[in-house]
This record gives C-alpha cells, sequence and structure tokens, in this order.
C-alpha cells in the first residue's frame, strides 16, 4: 500500500514537474536534463531524494519506451514475415497448381500435336498416292488421246473405203445382173443340152433310127433302176467320198438299199470282192447311226454291224454288208432311176 502510495506520489510529482516544464518550453539544442537543472535552479530545490526518484522513474519509462518500441518493431517484423510466409504459401501453391495445369496443358499439348503428325504423315501419303494416281492418269489420258488419234484417222480411212466399197458394190451388182442373165441362158442351153444328152443316152441312133432303153450304155437295168458296177484295180480304186462324188458326175449317187430284193441285186453286183475288199454302197455312220446318203436311217440293222465314227459300209459278195474306214480305196456300184419307156 505504501509502495503504491510512493508512486502515485512520485506520479504526482512527475506530473508537475513536467507540466511546470511545458510552461517553459526548452530552447533548441537543450535536452531534457537542462531543462530539468534549470527548473531546479529556478525553483531552489536542492532535495537529493526527490533527484533520485525523478531519475529512476525516467529511466524506467525511457526503459518501457523502448520495449515498447522494440516489441512494436517485432511484432511489425513478425507480421511482415507472417504475411511474407503466407504470400510464399501462396505463392508455391499457386505455382504448384499452375505448374501442373502447364503440365496438364503441354500433355494436351503434345497428344494434339502427336495428332497431328500423324495427320500430317497420312495426309502425306495420301498426297503421294493422289499424285500417283494423277501421274498414271495422266499417262493413260496420253495414251487414250494417242489412241483416238489413231482411231480417228482408221475412221477416216474406213469411211473412204466403205465410200469406195459402196461404189464396188454398186459395181459389182450390175455385174451379178449380167451374170444372172448370162446364167440363166446357158442353164437353158444347158437344159437344152442335157435333154439332147438324156436322148443321145437313153436313145442312140441305130440306122438313123432312135431306139429308146431304160438305162444307158453300160448300165445294169433292174427293175426301177440302173445301176453301174466300177470294178476298178487296186491303183484306181478311190475313197467313199470320192465314189460319191464320181457317182454324182454321172447323175446318180452311190447305190442305196431299202429292201431284200435291193440288197440281193447288189450282192450279186458285188463280183469278185471278199473279205474286207468289197464295193461302197451309199451307207455311212453318222451321231452313232446308220444313215444312206438321201438321208433316211438304215432300217434293217442286222444286215451290218453296229457304227462306228468315221466308218462307211461295203458289199461283199454272198456276205453281209462290212465296216470299214471311210479313208480305205474301194471298187464302188452308182445307182439311178430307170428311164420309162
Amino acid at each position: 500500500m505504501a509502495a503504491a502510495m510512493a508512486e502515485e506520489q512520485e506520479g504526482v510529482n512527475y506530473a508537475s514537474v513536467v507540466f511546470k516544464a511545458n510552461k517553459h518550453p526548452p530552447s533548441e539544442g537543450k535536452t531534457e536534463e537542462t531543462v530539468y537543472d534549470e527548473v531546479k535552479v529556478q525553483n531552489g530545490t536542492t532535495d537529493q531524494a526527490a533527484d533520485a526518484g525523478f531519475l529512476e522513474d525516467k529511466r524506467a519509462n525511457n526503459r518501457r519506451r523502448h520495449f515498447k518500441r522494440l516489441a512494436c518493431g517485432l511484432g511489425i517484423i513478425a507480421v511482415i514475415l507472417l504475411a511474407g510466409i503466407i504470400a510464399v504459401c501462396v505463392y508455391t501453391a499457386t505455382f504448384s497448381h499452375e505448374n501442373e495445369r502447364l503440365k496438364e496443358i503441354q500433355k494436351n499439348h503434345l497428344a494434339v500435336k502427336q495428332n497431328l503428325t500423324n495427320r500430317i504423315n497420312k495426309l502425306s501419303s495420301m498426297n503421294e498416292n493422289l499424285m500417283r494416281d494423277n501421274d498414271n492418269l495422266t499417262v493413260q489420258l496420253s495414251n487414250l488421246t494417242q489412241n483416238y488419234t489413231v482411231l480417228e484417222n482408221k475412221i477416216t480411212n474406213l469411211t473412204e473405203e466403205i465410200l469406195k466399197l459402196t461404189t464396188q458394190n454398186q459395181e459389182l451388182k450390175s455385174q451379178k445382173n449380167n451374170l444372172t442373165e448370162q446364167i440363166q441362158e446357158m442353164k437353158a442351153n444347158i437344159n437344152v443340152s442335157r435333154a439332147q444328152w438324156s436322148i443321145d443316152a437313153y436313145c442312140p441312133k441305130e440306122n438313123n433310127k432312135r431306139r429308146c432303153k431304160a438305162c444307158q450304155k453300160n448300165w445294169e437295168h433292174k427293175e426301177l433302176s440302173c445301176y453301174i458296177i466300177h470294178n476298178a484295180i487296186r491303183p484306181e480304186r478311190i475313197t467313199w467320198k470320192e465314189a460319191l462324188e464320181n457317182c454324182r458326175g454321172k447323175n446318180s449317187d452311190l447305190a442305196v438299199i431299202h429292201d431284200e430284193e435291193e440288197k440281193k441285186v447288189i450282192n450279186d453286183y458285188s463280183w469278185d470282192s471278199s473279205g474286207i475288199n468289197g464295193y461302197w454302197i451309199g451307207l455311212r455312220a453318222e451321231d452313232k447311226k446308220w444313215k444312206w446318203i438321201d438321208g433316211s436311217d438304215l432300217a434293217e440293222s442286222s444286215w451290218i454291224d453296229p457304227p462306228a465314227e468315221g466308218r462307211c459300209a461295203i458289199s461283199v459278195k454272198n456276205d453281209r454288208w462290212k465296216t470299214v474306214s471311210c479313208d480305205e480305196k474301194q471298187r464302188w456300184i452308182c445307182r439311178q432311176k430307170a428311164l420309162s419307156v
């Protein structure tokens, strides 16, 4: 309590001193201690105890002010440091986030770049293919142009040839008409000659008189037919086709037989024949069938062996018909209708 009172008393004294000091502000260049000394002199105060207490209070106040300033400075520094740390933390967090974003953006950019690179490569490949196709098409177009030019020239030449052929065709038509007229005249003459030949052949003159017969000279007459037997020696024998042409040159055909009576006649005329040496008749194998030269089929299959391609029939004396190659050389028998007299 006493101490409190003492402090309160000291405070009063200090206040009074300060108050007094305020009445007389120190001159420029004077310190507070100088002012205090001056006050002491003016007031005539020489109490040592009061001086000691005043100085002690002054030191304590100075220390408190110093500590306050130091604490305030340290607080400001602490606040600045805290703000700096917070700023650093915020910057670090922001930088880390931005770094992640940059990495993600970079990753996306790399993916986009890769895609663009792939597309560029693909487009480059397509462009090369298109350039090759274009070169090929250019070559083809050049070839087609050349071919077109050649064809155009050919068409021009063909047109000229067609015109020439048209002219020639008209000339040939005119010649054809003339030849047709000549042929008709020749046919008329041939008919006359043939008629005359027939008359001479079938009705020869004997003692200035004509006597008509059913068959020509040297032909054998049997019933309604006339036969001529070509009993040729071996060097003069011919193939089946040659024999057919020979008979047709005589206005006849190789012998055609449709009944037993005709078969017997042909068999009797097949003189001096045996084995596979006989006389050609008008029977040949066609489409696995025996056919006569008049287009009819063989009615009696027992007269000859089954047909085989390239085989023709020969008549052998006192034997059934034989099949031999049509290219062999044999004798032959021609037949024609007898003349009715």
